[in-house]
């Protein structure tokens, strides 16, 4: 089989959109589909057949990608696809669904004949742009050679989590890396909300921990975000880090596990989403610390 595919993409927001860019210019063929179709029109510049409907986006397609918003709109754009869909096309689901959702997406795959890989992805907006996103995957070790140019072509590094996608647990590590993600993220902005609120210069803080242990890169990414003004484009946005965060919730309880920091940053992000700030990166949570009626 040549190593070139013709690969749909159902989503092209943030992170479909560029996993898009990459596919074509890896040399395969590109259809994509996105429910506001404005959003994927500017993928026909780069070559990409921009569909009216997912059906039509997955037409004679040896891979889909799914990378939507959760898995209700996962399950309700793949059924729509369904009459369109060859049994043993591959089903790369890249969507952050959480873990519930992956036994009903399994189940839809088996019913139209679909190899099912469970592959979300991390990284924001730069990374995929530029196909250097962490894949987390697990799936089918014989049709590992049929998705591995899907994989490459948005990716740099693929690691593999298992044999069986119906089991979740790519999906599983993905939330725990984004539990680490929203609490990183959260607690910038309270530092810095705080920093505010007793007249503390910010430079003083990172000059505090400058080179020790509680210093790191992502800190300073999303503060000069915020101090900056610089939140839009997002890199992740608000109101995905609040579906997430929800997600990461409901498995810890769902498994007996109590994470206040995520049951937390959820209300965090739904606030900083109710004042407005849903669409700029995930750093404007910092504004849900603020009454916004006094700024």
């Amino acid at each position: 089989m040549s190593d070139k595919r013709t690969v749909s993409v159902l989503g092209t927001g943030i992170m479909g959109a560029a996993m898009a860019r990459n596919l074509a210019r890896a040399g395969h063929a590109v259809r994509a589909w996105n429910r506001s179709r404005d959003k994927a029109e500017p993928l026909a510049a780069d070559g990409i057949h921009v569909a009216d409907s997912p059906a039509e986006a997955v037409e004679g397609a040896d891979a889909v990608l799914t990378m939507l918003y959760d898995g209700e709109a996962v399950l309700e754009v793949m059924r729509r696809a369904a009459p369109a869909l060859r049994p043993g096309t591959v089903w790369v689901q890249s969507t952050t669904t959480g873990v519930e959702a992956i036994g009903t997406l399994a189940d839809l795959a088996r019913e139209h004949g679909l190899v099912l890989f469970d592959a979300p992805v991390l990284g924001t907006r730069q990374p995929a742009e530029a196909g250097q996103l962490l894949v987390l995957a697990a799936g089918p070790e014989e049709h590992r050679a049929a998705v591995a140019p899907v994989l490459d072509a948005v990716g740099s590094r693929t690691v593999w989590t298992g044999e069986d996608a119906a089991a979740g647990s790519a999906s599983r590590l993905k939330l725990v890396a984004n539990s680490w993600v929203i609490a990183a993220t959260t607690a910038t902005g309270e530092a810095l909300a705080l920093a505010e609120a007793l007249g503390v210069d910010p430079r003083g803080f990172f000059d505090a921990i400058a080179g020790g242990p509680l210093d790191m890169g992502y800190l300073h990414a999303k503060a000069d975000l915020i101090l900056q003004g610089r939140l839009t484009p997002a890199s992740f946005a608000v109101k995905t880090a609040a579906k997430d965060a929800r997600l990461i919730a409901e498995a810890g309880e769902r498994y007996g596990v109590r994470l206040d920091v995520a049951a937390a940053s959820a209300d965090r992000f739904a606030r900083a989403e109710a004042q407005g700030h849903g669409e700029e990166d995930m750093a404007a949570a910092y504004f849900a610390s603020f009454d916004p009626r006094t700024r």
